[in-house]
């Protein structure tokens, strides 16, 4: 057993990180196999030695951050992965990164993201290749919003290929752009997180932020701009090689992709898969490959992840 008190002693902070019927310390009690006690500030904890002092340090950790943040599920969970994944040494070699948007502050979580956000600073262009739930779209949009925001681009493309997942664009409804833009709503989600719903649609309307069909990109040169290629693994070789040639004077991309979620026919290779090839020793070019521990969602889905993983290799 282990004991330790959280200082300084504040009544708010403590509720903030036990949470609502203690549902954060019940939630670490269940990952790590623990029993955790408190009364006031003074905490014990029984359990193994190794899960002793990741519940120490995760618990201490979350009661810094609750001086100015509301401790979620979400962010026991994060912390969680976080000490059992090892933020091994060289994320902490980095600097850290922080992305300050309109409406949020983005920190990296882990080795993985930590390399990401580094990557795409130094670099052209950066392919972020991994399961669901890695953040890799979701910290692309906040580069891109990011440089947008210091005047480091002056425009923002978001880009998907229109593959359908087992639908048929064809029957749903409306025109188009009405077709494709339940393909698109990933990266609007992400913009009104960081923004917020009026400003991205104002700047939307001032084209300052386009976000478009892949087939929309073919014949354009895109100059000082900052573009990323969602769901890239459904690219064929030929668009792969058509975006990556649209990249004007001053301007990165981002592509990102999971090779385990194709819905191109089974007949046509996919051009992200290609690309990991033909351009691994091209200088300005930057693949960071996430794993299912960088998974950043529920710790179930990163044990689904590992379970198809698994079974595919069986």
């Amino acid at each position: 057993m282990t004991r330790f008190d959280l200082k300084p002693a504040d009544s708010n902070r403590l509720a903030n990180i036990c949470g609502a019927s203690n549902e954060h310390l019940k939630l670490l009690e269940k990952e790590l196999d623990l029993e955790i006690n408190n009364h006031g500030n003074s905490f014990s904890l029984d359990g193994t030695a190794s899960n002793m002092r990741t519940g120490e340090k995760i618990i201490k950790d979350l009661y810094r951050e609750a001086e100015k943040t509301e401790i979620t599920p979400d962010m026991v969970h994060l912390s969680l992965q976080e000490q059992l994944n090892g933020n091994n040494h060289n994320a902490k070699k980095l600097p850290e990164i922080v992305i300050k948007t309109r409406q949020k502050i983005i920190k990296p979580r882990g080795e993985s993201q930590h390399e990401y956000l580094h990557a795409t600073a130094q670099n052209d262009i950066v392919f972020g290749i991994g399961p669901a739930g890695t953040g890799k779209t979701y910290l692309a949009v906040a580069c891109a919003v990011g440089a947008l925001g210091m005047r480091r681009v002056q425009r923002l493309v978001l880009v998907r290929p229109a593959v359908e997942a087992g639908e048929k664009l064809g029957f749903l409804p409306g025109d188009m752009a009405d077709k494709i833009d339940p393909y698109l709503r990933p990266l609007y989600d992400a913009l009104y997180e960081m923004l917020g719903f009026e400003k991205v649609t104002r700047l939307i309307e001032q084209n300052i932020i386009e976000v478009a069909p892949l087939a929309f990109m073919r014949g354009r040169t895109l100059n000082e701009a900052f573009v990323i290629l969602d769901e890239a693994q459904n690219t064929t070789n030929e668009q792969m090689k058509m975006f990556l040639t649209r990249l004007g004077f001053a301007s990165k991309a981002v592509i990102t992709g999971d090779i385990t979620q194709i819905d191109l026919p089974a007949n046509i290779q996919s051009g992200l898969k290609q690309a990991q090839e033909v351009l691994k020793t091209v200088k300005g070019v930057h693949f960071i490959n996430f794993k299912p521990r960088d998974v950043v969602r529920h710790q179930l889905v990163q044990r689904i992840v590992r379970a198809y993983e698994e079974f595919v290799r069986e």
